[in-house]
């Protein structure tokens, strides 16, 4: 048999066999994908607390997947892809099922619209990332920045009025107009090139370490305890966040 022959069947012979580690993160995805998709069911049967609840833990696994797939040096463009596609999924088509079934139909036909334009602004903002990620000059990238909402932090924007209404009743927050205005905002939001922070990219000294994981036990306590409250604050305090990294992103490039 020629070397080449071999060649190509041992390369056959590594194709049939896939360890544990290069399919765990694509589990995860898929996971991630099931929950979101379940959301969808839930909010049919106007099951609002699960719904927002299995698209938050969606969210979880969106942030597991890609992180387990670089520790287990797992990453490949199959993943990403299916990544992107249950993204689609769990962050677009989820919550804007979810905020039309709640609220905004009451709109008519501009409430379905708004539904679509927050599936098709999450896929475009999916899209762009996607086709930058070989991009290493891209000046928000170089900075440490990410350009706009990223999909799960505006899926979980946009279901703020779901939990505030859960939380404490009925109020502005609960009036379609209200709900339509503030997910065109956040539809805007994922496809605007606002520079936002990459919490991933984050430096955190030593001396604060063991302080950093103290803050995030009690915020997870808490999350426990007082539920949609403390996601809530955590999702305004994101919210308030956008025009610091705004400022500081274009500090930087001035510095520069």
């Amino acid at each position: 048999m020629t070397p080449l022959n071999n060649k190509w069947k041992n390369r056959d012979r590594k194709l049939k066999h896939f360890g544990a580690k290069s399919i765990l993160p694509n589990m995860i995805t898929i996971l991630a994908l099931s929950v979101g998709a379940t959301a969808i069911r839930f909010a049919m049967e106007e099951r609002w607390d699960a719904a927002v609840l299995a698209i938050v833990i969606a969210g979880v696994l969106d942030g597991m997947d890609g992180s387990v797939a670089r520790l287990l040096k797992s990453t490949s463009r199959f993943g990403a892809e299916l990544d992107s596609l249950s993204d689609v999924v769990a962050f677009g088509v989820a919550p804007g099922v979810l905020l039309y079934m709640w609220s905004i139909q009451a709109l008519g036909g501009l409430g379905w619209v708004i539904a679509l334009a927050f599936t098709i602004c999450c896929a475009l903002r999916l899209a762009r990332y996607n086709s930058n990620l070989d991009v290493d000059d891209e000046p928000r990238k170089k900075a440490g920045f990410l350009t706009g909402l990223p999909a799960p932090v505006a899926a979980g924007l946009a279901l703020l009025p779901v939990m505030a209404a859960s939380e404490y009743g009925q109020g502005f927050y609960t009036n379609p107009e209200f709900v339509g205005l503030y997910s065109a905002a956040i539809c805007f939001g994922m496809i605007s090139k606002f520079p936002t922070y990459a919490f991933r990219t984050l430096m955190i000294r030593k001396d604060y370490l063991v302080y950093t994981l103290l803050l995030f036990g009690l915020f997870a306590a808490s999350v426990t305890a007082y539920g949609w409250q403390m996601l809530i604050i955590a999702g305004l305090f994101y919210i308030l966040s956008v025009p610091v990294s705004v400022y500081r992103f274009y500090a930087l490039t001035k510095k520069a």
